[in-house]
C-alpha cells in the first residue's frame, strides 16, 4: 500500500488552518493533483460530511467520493474514499509549533491505486506522490501566510 507522508509547518494558529482544510474547495487552491472537488449536500463538516471530486495522479484521472471520519478540532482530520475505483484515507493531525501550525499529512493509498498501475507501481507512484505532496504543503504553506 503505497503511504505518502509530509510535515510542514504554517504561519498562522491551529483553529484558521482546519477551517481551510476541511473545506472542500479549498482543495484546488493548494493541491495540484485536485481537478474538480465540491462537498455533498449542506450537513456542517463534521464527521459524515461527504464530498466528491476528481483527481489526476500521473496523468490518469480518478474520480471519488470521501467522507470525514474523524474530525477534532482543530487538532486532527481524517476522511476516506466511499466510492470510487481509488481507495485511500487522509490524514491532517496539527500541532501547535512556535511559528504557528505544524501539519502533518498522511495519504494511505490501495496498492497498485485500484489496479490502474500495478503494484509493482507502488514505489513510482509513491516517490512521484511524495515530491507533489511536498510542493502542494509549501503551496498551502505559502497560502496561509499571506
Amino acid at each position: 500500500m503505497p503511504v505518502v507522508e509530509e510535515t510542514v509547518v504554517i504561519a498562522r494558529p491551529l483553529e484558521p488552518v482546519f477551517d481551510f482544510l476541511i473545506e472542500p474547495a479549498n482543495a484546488m487552491l493548494w493541491d495540484s493533483s485536485v481537478v474538480e472537488v465540491e462537498q455533498i449536500g449542506t450537513e456542517p463538516l463534521t464527521n459524515g460530511a461527504r464530498a466528491r471530486g476528481i483527481t489526476k495522479i500521473l496523468g490518469k484521472r480518478f474520480e471519488w467520493t470521501t467522507e470525514i471520519t474523524d474530525a477534532q478540532r482543530p487538532a486532527r482530520l481524517e476522511s476516506r474514499s466511499v466510492d470510487g475505483k481509488l481507495s485511500f484515507t487522509v490524514l491532517y493531525e496539527l500541532r501547535p509549533h512556535r511559528r504557528g501550525t505544524l501539519l502533518r499529512y498522511r495519504i494511505d493509498a490501495e496498492s497498485g491505486l485500484g489496479g490502474v498501475f500495478g503494484r509493482l507501481g507502488d514505489p513510482l507512484v509513491q516517490s512521484a506522490q511524495g515530491r507533489i505532496a511536498r510542493a502542494n504543503l509549501k503551496r498551502l504553506a505559502d497560502l496561509l501566510a499571506t
